[in-house]
């Protein structure tokens, strides 16, 4: 008789570990019992038995073996992406339970996106640490989609991020720094210091393009359509922030970018900003959170990056088109 969700459910709470999680996802991962027992600190019998016991309680073959190793199964391959997530709410767990114990005021899970990181966050992390030491703060980088099901799973405090057309349930957007589109590129690219130039007469030149379906992507092949012909484009495309620098600064390239994704580059000197005529504005970068029941860490970074990006009337109007004239956040001493 096939057995419900729900008795399995029953089951796993009962009789379940979370070192059976670590197991599958080591065997998954390298393919190998022994490297497996290895990667964890135990021996190979006793992840042997640690599969056999998970299978029987899934009661489902988890891993098809030959020769070389193990190999996942369909159904061993539908419940990684469940484990992983198992795993991480594991680690957070003790970062969180650490950080309470040694005397802290808790900690924030932080998501961001890599427009966020560049905009928002290099600079005001910083700061907020040194006002806050302790206070940890638990940042990774996820998009988009990657956001909202985090939000969904309740895997996440805060979020970093450009305005949404429409914010999840519950959540509300605190605007911090307006943005617009730049193009960029190469310091020493002839176009570096040019007084304006029209977006039309940039069709000549050799384009760097951001992935299909990023709202650069999509402003670009819109504003792409003034161009006398087809342009020219590099033929690697990423959202590889590190990658489409160190090509931009290589290369005899041109790149349509947020200002907020560039700016650190341009800040250092490492690309520069051409003054193109066409002014292309974009929905501001800020912070998305809970409307009820933040915990009093995440409310004093939102607090603090508040008074930090304090948005002014003044401020309110686009960035200067140069990189030398980019606002910067007011000191956490003001």
């Amino acid at each position: 008789m096939e057995q419900s969700a729900s008795v399995l459910v029953n089951r796993l709470l009962a009789r379940g570990k979370f070192r059976h999680v670590q197991v599958l996802l080591k065997l998954a991962e390298l393919g190998s019992v022994q490297r497996a027992a290895d990667a964890i600190g135990t021996t190979q019998s006793s992840v042997t038995q640690m599969l056999g016991y998970l299978e029987q309680l899934l009661d489902i073959r988890l891993f098809d073996r030959h020769a070389r190793g193990v190999r996942p199964t369909p159904a061993c391959a539908d419940l990684l992406p469940v484990a992983r997530q198992v795993l991480l709410g594991v680690t957070e767990s003790a970062e969180i339970v650490t950080a309470r114990r040694s005397a802290g005021r808790g900690s924030v899970r932080l998501i961001a996106s890599a427009a966020a990181v560049n905009g928002l966050l290099v600079e005001a992390i910083p700061q907020f640490n040194a006002r806050w030491p302790d206070i940890r703060v638990h940042l990774r980088e996820a998009e988009n989609d990657d956001q909202l099901l985090a939000i969904t799973r309740g895997e996440v405090d805060l979020v970093a991020c450009r305005q949404r057309m429409v914010n999840p349930e519950g959540w509300h957007f605190h605007p911090l720094v307006q943005d617009r589109f730049a193009v960029v590129c190469s310091v020493n690219h002839r176009l570096a210091h040019a007084k304006r130039v029209s977006w039309k007469s940039l069709g000549g030149e050799t384009w760097l393009l951001a992935p299909a379906g990023s709202v650069a992507r999509e402003q670009f092949d819109a504003l792409a359509e003034r161009f006398p012909g087809t342009p020219k484009t590099h033929p690697l495309v990423t959202r590889s922030d590190s990658m489409m620098a160190w090509l931009l600064r290589q290369g005899d390239l041109l790149a349509l970018l947020p200002l907020s994704f560039v700016r650190p580059h341009l800040l250092a000197r490492e690309l520069a900003e051409i003054w193109v005529s066409s002014d292309i504005p974009m929905e501001p970068l800020g912070l998305l959170k809970p409307s009820v029941g933040a915990s009093e860490a995440s409310a004093s970074l939102c607090e603090f990056l508040a008074r930090l990006f304090e948005v002014t009337p003044e401020m309110r109007e686009q960035v200067g088109a140069s990189g030398q004239h980019l606002r910067q956040p007011k000191s956490s001493r003001d």
